[in-house]
């Protein structure tokens, strides 16, 4: 069934009420993008008329069902094991005992991890493998909460899953770990149940402020990559609300290319070689 093309009028229509339930944003130049992402759900539908579709979503009775297949479809799941290095270098060898050291002397022994878009599960699993290498004799004394969360429920079932194919591997992980932490079945590699539950997945959306603020006590958020999909204003409340939810002292990571340059203020950012992280003070 050949599609009609999505013309500017409906392509804004569609582009604000995903923008109201999301916060994720398409420019103008997106128009192309989105066409290609929702004709798949039309197809799905057997519609091709985006008009059409646009104006039966705003009657569907269980339009929440159809409103996480649009997610599933508009979300770009680029990921892969043990991505921006140098990032998780600085976070293993010295941010993540220095929080560790701090915690104790108060008295505490736990500490509270957050992917805030797991996407595929990538990077809570690497996080689950750099615990069990480099504080292997702190895990049984230790609670270690990694936890996951993405606007996609398709994508966390295949994080849940943990199967992986060679494209998640893009020769980063350091030496061995592939063969110590996975087990190849066919042409794909499953992850040792051992990492699995070290971690836990969640639905959760970004922009959800409620949902958000309700995660408190955080050490350590990632949220790499995210800020893209949002406009200016989404982009300063979703980090207004990641600092409310950090510990004192904790650390937020972003994408390698992303900064808090006309967003945030709020944080310290501290230098290590080749990366830079932001804390709260």
């Amino acid at each position: 069934m050949a599609i009609q093309k999505l013309n500017e009028d409906t392509f804004r229509r569609l582009r604000d009420f995903i923008y109201e339930k999301s916060g994720i944003y398409f420019q103008e130049h997106k128009l192309y993008l989105l066409e290609s992402r929702l004709g798949r759900r039309l197809r799905a539908l057997g519609m091709d008329d985006f008009e059409s579709y646009f104006m039966q979503l705003r009657r569907m009775p269980n339009q929440q069902a159809e409103l996480i297949e649009i997610f599933n479809e508009i979300t770009i799941n680029e990921t892969f094991f043990y991505r921006f290095p140098k990032q998780l270098e600085a976070f293993s060898h010295k941010l993540l005992p220095a929080i560790m050291a701090k915690r104790e002397a108060e008295g505490k022994r736990q500490i509270r991890m957050w992917s805030v878009a797991s996407s595929s599960g990538e990077e809570l699993y690497t996080l689950g493998m750099i615990l069990l290498e480099t504080m292997p004799t702190k895990l049984a004394t230790w609670t270690f909460d990694i936890i996951g969360t993405d606007i996609s429920m398709k994508i966390l079932e295949k994080a849940k899953e943990g199967l992986y194919t060679s494209n998640s591997f893009r020769n980063t992980l350091p030496d061995g770990w592939q063969r110590k932490y996975f087990k190849q079945q066919g042409l794909n590699f499953r992850i040792n149940e051992s990492i699995k539950k070290m971690v836990s997945f969640d639905h959760a959306n970004l922009t959800d402020f409620k949902k958000v603020r309700a995660m408190r006590g955080v050490d350590f958020i990632f949220c790499r990559n995210v800020l893209i999909y949002f406009d200016l204003e989404i982009k300063k409340q979703v980090i207004r609300n990641l600092y409310g939810v950090l510990k004192h002292g904790g650390y937020l990571f972003l994408g390698e290319s992303e900064s808090l340059h006309g967003i945030s203020s709020a944080f310290k950012v501290e230098h290590f070689p080749g990366v830079f992280v932001y804390r709260k003070e």
